[in-house]
């Protein structure tokens, strides 16, 4: 595994980062001679990204429950 300088892993963030996923981590060494391990996160979905679930019911019929709630007729044509 490669020690990469502050300065050239900021010349190089791209190819760092690479290392990262391909390495499971990359080190930066900083003036002082401080090391700093650089690791990939937790992978951050939305709250709303959930599966879906099959009612057996068509999208027509969603539709025409949804006119119905609604006190409206469905009218095709």
């Amino acid at each position: 595994m490669a020690i990469y300088t502050y300065s050239n892993a900021n010349q190089n963030i791209d190819l760092l980062l690479e290392e990262v996923v391909k390495e499971g981590e990359a080190r930066i060494k900083s003036k002082d001679g401080q090391i700093f391990v650089i690791r990939p996160g937790q992978k951050i979905d939305s709250p709303l990204n959930i599966e879906g679930i099959n009612l057996g019911i068509s999208t027509n019929e969603i539709i025409q429950s949804i006119h119905e709630s609604r006190g409206r007729e469905l009218c095709y044509g």
